[in-house]
Parts: structure tokens; C-alpha cells; sequence
């Protein structure tokens, strides 16, 4: 039987930047810049070089032409992309607000660069259109595209701006550089599936992409997908109190995500394809920043595309919506690989987020820089892992040196020092910290009763808590009314005073993801959890990718232990277009399968793969399968009827701030 895939991922376009008014609740208005919050962001205004204008020369270097409004539309006039609400906020003549770390500030400005761009005589980008970049490659008669983007509306525009400003000219290929969404779900916008088919324009991808892009969308993709909520600041207002950066790109795009299969597969480094004139050397990078992933080299134009393993920021080690922890040793032995292999030839480097650079001294320097970050955050984080400090206290502790911390492409847009340094010791030791105590904990109510008690009464506590909120000690006190709010949700006080200081905590992160996460968190604490915005991240295209051992391993997953206990039921899945017949066996409360038919089976299924996806995204019910003919049901239907029961469905808007 094939393990469960763990996700890497959850899809992105869970991200929908829909109005606050649709959650249903009533307003309650954000707080201005407490005095701590200010004097915090002068600090950082005053730490860090803000002179240094090598970014914005970057940023702008090349641009070709972009719209006067940016605002992309699908075909039911559901806005997809909406530069528009930045726009209205953010430019370059404007200081930094009170409630903007001046550091995140800057990055938005950067990021707000957008429309197409030369990076080379033959490569061009548009940037500004999703949360990723679309990189289009000039062949000897069409373009070879690298990472469409998550939606189909986003990357068909970036096609039409191509070819209103370069000529109109074919999609000859299409390059997946690894396996998140932001990085192939625009496809079937520039690509029709038929010429793929008919091997007119090949897809290239990495190695096992397929598994990990379908996977992470699917076994654990529901708690991912509400978590990423928080990290992309869904909800949130477009304003300077609000959504203003996420950390990578403004924001994701909320169009239709697709997905059309790779016909052929990178397996190792060095390994060359040459398309329509175009030479394509691969540099293989699998538990760095994806699963499955990997750079480019062009020898002939002596530029390297860097995927997603090299961006102007910091990247996750462990990413804040969930993730398998990323490898920080094997990405920075990657990136030293890279120079070893292609330093010397590369006079450009570019990637699937941010802008480019250009230099071969300047790239070196970057590569170098980038790579000791993350070797960096990994030798000294198992350093004083090794000395016996848990993951807690490793996280105040490591400080990057100047020279490393003081590079604006090593600052923490996106992942952070701290939660990086976090994610290094749970690799490694997991989430037990040595002390007795955290063996069999509490759950976090029951435990918070306690504390409450313990402390004086709720009362007592807020006392204290709003002396030391207005010290600006905000850090303590989401701690300590965290406590009060899980004890007694109805704790309005204790609601209110806890967002207040949330929000006071996203006004000083420097993280886009970290601002999102505390905005996020002080809205719902104080209006209540929405009940509207976001998606299933399984799309259709993924759903249909899955080939149908993953299916039963997602079944698996939603059975309910406690129903399935002291049951047995054997099902024969026969898939009459695969002429491939599976057994489901539901036994000590778990359920396994095999890729045979069992003799003593309950009932017999049969359906077609085509049957079972349209089940799964629920566009009939299994009743109406069977009514319409499309899947017959031998034996036992009650068997098959008591296993459908047992399949839970996941509800999305689960609590977090509160119990």
C-alpha cells in the first residue's frame, strides 16, 4: 500500500480578497498606532539603510509598458485581480504609515512594480499580475513559458500584454518549475490542452511534481486552506491598517486554478532539452523550498531562473499555514551548488517572485549571502539545540550577523528568524521539548481555566494586561489574555483588549505573512469567525490528476475513527475505464486497500474514474450516480451506503483565536 503523501502546500487560492461585509458580522473598527508601535517602526527606520535604491533600479529596470488600472475580471465579472486596491494606498511618495513596519513598507513599493519587462534580449517577465511572476522565453517561433501563474485570468492577461507589446507569437512549451499552485494554475489560460495532447507544446516539470502539486491540494489541504486565511490576509481591507504586502507579492489571485499534466520529467541535474532553439540545462533542487523542484540555466544567454529557491527575501523553512519542514542544510548545499555549476557563466538571475538581477559580481555576492542565511539559521539553531535549548528559546536567541542580516534580499518578507530557527529544531527533535510537562498537556481550554484561576480571575488579569499593554509590552500580554479569551469566550473585555494588542503586533511585523496572521486574528476576535471567502483547494483539475490510490488515501483520511470502530466492511472498487480493480477494507476503525478485487467482498462498485471525480467535487451524489446508471452497486448496498456514512466533512471555518 502506498503511504499518505504529507502536503508541502495548501493551495493558494484560498486567498479570495473578498469584502468583510460578507462574513455577517458587525464591524468593529481597527485602532490607530499606539505610541510603542510607533517608536518600534522608527527604530527600523532607523536600523536600516533606506538610501540603498539598488532594488528599485532592479525593480524598474526593463519595463516595457503596463496598464494605466490593473484590475483582471473572469468571465462571470468576478474580480480576480485587483492592483486597484493597492493603488489607492501605496506608492513611492509616500512614507510609511504609523500602522506599516517601513521595512514591509519598502517591499511593497517594490512589489508594486508592475507590467512587462525585459530581462533579456530573448527573456521578458510580467510582474505585478499574481503573486508569482510569468517569465516568457523567445524562441526561434514562439515563447517557452516558465510558471503560468495561479489563475487562468491572471496568466491570459499577461499573455495579452506580451502580445499586444512583443507580437503575437505561439506557446511552443511550458515549464513548471516545482509543484505550488502559484506556479502552474494559470495554464490552461495560455495553453489549450489539445495541442498538448497532440505534443505541439510540451510541459516540462521536475521529477514526482504531479504527486506533491495534487497531494497538497487534497489530504490535509481543508486545515491548510483556513490557516492560510490568516497568512495571506484574506479578509483584510486593502489599506494601511489592512492588507498591504504578502511578503512574496501583493497577494493571490482568485480566478480558476488548473492544471494539465506534465509530458515530460526532469530527473537529474545537468540534464539538457533544447525547444525551439532554446537549451535549457537543469539544476535539480527536490526539499528546498518545494518537494519537487528546479532551477534553469540558458546557457546561451548566460542567465539563471531560480524557481522559488532564491527570491529577494527570506524564505520558509516552515511555512505559517502548514507544511512538511523544508530541509534549511540541503537548500543552502543547493545554492552552493549553483555557483559551483553555473556562477561563472550567469550575468543575469531571475525568478518566479520579485525582480531580477543583473552582474555577475552582484549575483555572486547575492547567491552567497542567500545560502549562508539559511546555513546559517540551520548550524546555529542545532548548535544550541545541541546545548540543549528547545525550540522556544532558539528562536530569541540566534541573531543573523550584520553582513547577512543587514542584505535587504535576506530580510524576513516571508518566512522569519524565528519561526525559521523554530522549524530547524522540529525537524530535527519534533514537538517535545524535553521538559516532563509537554508530554501530556492540557488542552488549551481546560488549561487556560486553570491559569485564569491561578492568576486571580479574568479580572485581575486584565488589569494587569492593559498596565503592561500600554508599556507596549504586547508580547506578554497576547500570551496572558489568550488565557482569558480560551477560559471565557464571552469575555468581551478580554476579546477586545487581546485584538487591540494583536493588531499592535501586525503593525510592527516586518513579515507580510506575520502582519496577516495578527490582523487576522484581531478581526475575527472581534466581529466572530466569517462564514464566507473561502474555496475548496481542490479544483477540478486536481481532483482529476488523482490517480485513485490517492483517492482512497484521502477516504482514509475522513473516515471517522470512532464510527468505523468495531466494523468490517470489504468493498470491490472496479473502475470500468481503468480495467483496474481495487479492494476497500474498513477494519480496527482504519481503511486499507488493495490493488485487487477481494473474494468475500460486501459489495461490488462499479464506476468509471470520470464517476468517482464528480462524487468527490460533489457535483452528484452517490445516490445519483447510481439512480442515472453511471455507477452500479452488487451485494450489500447498505455496506456501501454505512462506508459513505463514515467519511466525515471537514468544516472549514473552524475556530483558532478562540475555543
Amino acid at each position: 500500500m502506498r503511504p499518505i503523501i504529507s502536503l508541502a502546500r495548501a493551495s493558494l487560492t484560498v486567498a479570495l480578497a473578498v469584502s468583510l461585509s460578507s462574513t455577517g458580522h458587525a464591524q468593529s473598527q481597527p485602532k490607530p498606532a499606539t505610541e510603542a508601535t510607533k517608536a518600534a517602526n522608527r527604530e527600523m527606520q532607523q536600523r536600516l539603510n533606506f538610501n540603498d535604491r539598488d532594488d528599485f533600479d532592479n525593480a524598474t529596470r526593463g519595463l516595457i509598458a503596463k496598464p494605466d488600472t490593473l484590475t483582471i475580471k473572469g468571465d462571470k465579472g468576478n474580480v480576480v485581480w485587483d492592483l486597484e486596491a493597492y493603488k489607492a494606498f501605496i506608492s513611492v511618495d509616500k512614507p510609511a504609515p504609523d500602522t506599516v513596519n517601513p521595512s514591509l513598507w519598502r517591499n511593497a513599493l517594490l512589489n508594486m512594480q508592475y507590467g512587462l519587462f525585459k530581462v533579456h534580449d530573448k527573456i521578458f517577465q510580467v510582474r505585478g499580475y499574481d503573486l508569482s511572476n510569468i517569465t516568457f522565453v523567445r524562441g526561434d517561433t514562439g515563447w517557452i513559458v516558465f510558471d503560468p501563474l495561479i489563475s487562468a485570468e491572471t496568466a491570459r492577461a499577461a499573455y495579452d500584454l506580451v502580445s499586444k507589446n512583443l507580437g503575437v507569437f505561439p506557446i511552443v512549451a511550458v515549464v513548471y518549475s516545482h509543484s505550488h499552485v502559484d506556479h502552474y494554475g494559470g495554464v490552461r489560460g495560455i495553453v489549450d490542452e489539445k495541442d498538448v495532447e497532440a505534443n505541439k507544446v510540451p510541459i516540462l516539470a521536475p521529477e514526482h511534481f504531479t504527486e506533491h502539486a495534487v497531494s497538497e491540494n487534497v489530504i490535509a489541504g481543508n486545515a491548510m486552506s483556513r490557516r492560510a486565511i490568516y497568512m495571506y490576509g484574506a479578509l483584510l481591507p486593502r489599506n494601511a491598517q489592512g492588507g498591504v504586502n504578502g511578503g512574496l507579492g501583493q497577494t493571490t489571485s482568485a480566478g480558476t486554478t488548473t492544471l494539465i499534466e506534465p509530458t515530460r520529467m526532469i530527473k537529474k541535474t545537468g540534464e539538457e532539452a533544447t525547444i525551439d532553439g532554446v537549451t535549457m540545462v537543469f539544476q535539480m533542487t527536490p526539499g528546498t523550498e518545494a518537494p519537487a523542484e528546479m532551477n534553469t540555466y540558458f546557457p546561451q544567454f548566460r542567465a539563471m531562473w531560480m524557481a522559488e529557491n532564491a527570491t529577494n527575501t527570506m524564505h520558509n523553512i516552515l511555512t505559517l499555514r502548514g507544511a512538511q519542514v523544508r530541509d534549511a542544510l540541503k537548500w543552502a548545499n543547493h545554492l552552493n551548488e549553483t555557483i559551483d555549476l553555473y556562477g561563472a557563466g550567469t550575468d543575469v538571475k531571475f525568478q518566479s517572485h520579485h525582480w531580477p538581477i543583473w552582474g555577475n559580481t552582484n549575483i555572486i555576492d547575492y547567491w552567497k549571502k542567500q545560502r549562508d542565511m539559511y546555513k546559517y539559521i540551520h548550524d546555529q539553531s542545532v548548535n544550541l539545540m545541541n546545548k540543549g535549548y528547545t525550540g522556544v528559546e532558539i528562536s530569541n536567541m540566534v541573531k543573523l550577523p550584520p553582513e547577512l542580516d543587514r542584505a535587504w534580499f535576506n530580510r524576513g518578507y516571508y518566512g522569519t528568524l524565528k519561526h525559521n530557527t523554530r522549524a530547524v529544531y522540529q525537524r530535527y527533535m519534533g514537538f517535545y521539548d524535553g521538559n516532563p510537562t509537554t508530554l501530556d498537556q492540557l488542552p488549551p481550554e481546560e488549561a487556560a481555566k486553570k491559569y485564569v484561576e491561578y492568576m486571580g480571575g479574568a479580572a485581575a488579569i486584565l488589569q494587569k494586561a492593559k498596565a503592561d499593554f500600554d508599556k507596549g509590552e504586547y508580547r506578554w500580554v497576547a500570551e496572558a489574555l489568550k488565557q482569558v479569551v480560551f477560559a471565557d469566550p464571552s469575555n468581551r473585555d478580554g476579546k477586545e483588549l487581546l485584538a487591540d494588542t494583536y493588531e499592535q503586533m501586525g503593525y510592527q511585523a516586518e513579515s507580510g505573512p506575520w502582519r496577516s496572521v495578527y490582523l487576522q486574528g484581531a478581526y475575527e476576535l472581534r466581529n466572530g469567525v466569517p462564514d464566507a471567502g473561502g474555496i475548496n483547494t481542490a479544483s477540478p483539475d486536481t481532483i482529476r490528476a488523482m490517480p485513485p490510490e490517492m483517492t482512497f488515501d484521502y477516504f482514509a483520511v475522513r473516515l471517522n475513527g470512532e464510527k468505523a470502530a468495531g466494523k468490517k466492511i470489504i468493498l470491490n472498487i472496479d473502475f470500468s475505464d481503468l480495467k483496474k480493480p481495487y479492494s476497500l477494507v474498513i477494519e480496527n476503525g482504519v481503511l486499507n486497500y488493495a490493488a485487487r478485487s477481494a473474494p468475500d467482498a460486501d459489495a461490488q462498485v462499479t464506476l468509471t474514474k470520470a464517476t468517482l471525480d464528480s462524487i468527490q467535487l460533489g457535483e452528484i451524489t452517490p445516490e445519483q450516480a447510481i439512480t442515472t446508471g453511471n455507477m452500479k452497486v452488487e451485494g450489500r448496498r447498505e455496506a456501501f451506503v454505512e462506508f459513505v456514512g463514515m467519511l466525515d466533512k471537514f468544516p472549514f471555518w473552524f475556530h483558532i483565536v478562540t475555543p
